[in-house]
């Protein structure tokens, strides 16, 4: 079977945190990468769930919206910080 190459850009420090698992695992980059490929393929989708962060919500940014102009137009709540003991 005839190789290529595929080049990725990565966050140097995410790279590095991968090397080190794959490392431990006893794999390289592109044994890992290759076998995440070959899953993808045999079952016809991701191997892992993917969601949409709650955080990012249409509905939570309006809420973090009215929450912000409230707080520059004055109208925020000051609470008392309570101390709890271990």
């Amino acid at each position: 079977m005839a190789q290529t190459t595929v080049n990725v850009r990565i966050d140097e420090d995410l790279k590095k945190q991968f090397e080190i698992f794959c490392n431990e695992t006893g794999l390289n980059i592109s044994t890992a990468i290759n076998v995440f490929i070959k899953t993808v393929v045999r079952e016809n989708k991701i191997p892992f769930k993917i969601e949409v962060d709650p955080f990012y919500s249409e509905e939570n940014m309006k809420h973090l919206k009215k929450s912000i102009k409230d707080l520059e137009e004055g109208k925020g709540v000051e609470h008392d910080l309570i101390e709890v003991e271990d």
